[in-house]
């Protein structure tokens, strides 16, 4: 499985530039696929991000694997997970250290869970799992969040330290996501990113978000990365590049130029 250059530039793969990907596969040095998207096997979904992971390196990401969620690891999910890191040769994948399920019942969003000591070896124990099941290198991502616990008594980022620690596995830093979180529950970015541990960094992810009316930013990966954003980003490459880095845009998704003109400032931010 080859994976994405160490100060590799990549996007998310959505289906509007699987046709220019493919006529063009290196306008990237590598993409990523959203695995719910893409999980059954013959469907046009699945072969289409197949083609594409014939030609450019390939990374998996979700949003279901309900990991601080109270009930079992689902096994059809994590063995249909591993069909489609085998079908597309993936070279790692990641979900968010998050809830999204409860009982019968999936939620459309990744909903945080409290920071608490008591649940670090919970976490760590399904991750360990999930990558044991995988069987390539699984990462956790920090989510973007508008709402927090009472109990939390554990900052975020020593959160997600020590849970990787303790699963011996990877972290995706999403660096829009920690400017949205900062500024919406009021802490310092850079008090995140300092806390990092650089070495176990698969990838970082930029992308847009949105001022709500009433000041609340929402992480919705259709508008241009921010000024701010662009700045933490440069820091986080000072502290920890080199890194892969993906631009995640999901909607309102501008052509593959346009994009690759956002990868190139990306370039030069950390230059």
């Amino acid at each position: 499985m080859s994976g994405p250059p160490r100060d590799g530039l990549g996007l998310g793969l959505r289906r509007p530039l699987i046709d220019a990907l493919l006529a063009r596969p290196s306008a990237v040095d590598f993409v990523e696929l959203i695995a719910e998207s893409h999980l059954e096997p013959g469907a046009l979904p699945r072969t289409r991000a197949e083609a594409v992971a014939a030609r450019i390196p390939t990374v998996g990401h979700g949003v279901g694997l309900n990991l601080l969620g109270a009930e079992p690891l689902d096994p059809a999910h994590l063995h249909a997970l591993r069909g489609l890191v085998r079908g597309c040769r993936l070279a790692w994948f990641s979900d968010h250290l998050c809830w999204s399920a409860a009982g019968a019942r999936r939620h459309h969003d990744l909903l945080p869970a409290p920071l608490r000591p008591d649940l670090i070896p919970y976490a760590a124990a399904r991750a360990r799992a999930v990558q044991d099941a995988l069987g390539v290198p699984f990462g956790l991502e920090n989510v973007s969040s508008y709402v927090a616990w009472e109990g939390d008594t554990v900052p975020e980022w020593e959160f997600l330290a020590a849970v990787a620690e303790a699963a011996d596995c990877g972290l995706i830093v999403d660096v829009n996501n920690i400017f949205v979180s900062a500024r919406n529950h009021g802490f310092d970015p850079l008090d995140h990113l300092r806390a990092v541990p650089w070495g176990r960094v698969l990838e970082v992810h930029i992308a847009g978000h949105r001022a709500r009316p009433d000041g609340l930013l929402h992480d919705t990966h259709d508008a241009p990365v921010a000024p701010e954003v662009w700045a933490l980003y440069a820091e986080a490459w000072a502290l920890g590049g080199p890194f892969p880095t993906l631009l995640e845009w999901d909607d309102q998704i501008p052509p593959l130029d346009t994009l690759c003109a956002v990868l190139a400032t990306a370039r030069a931010v950390r230059a």
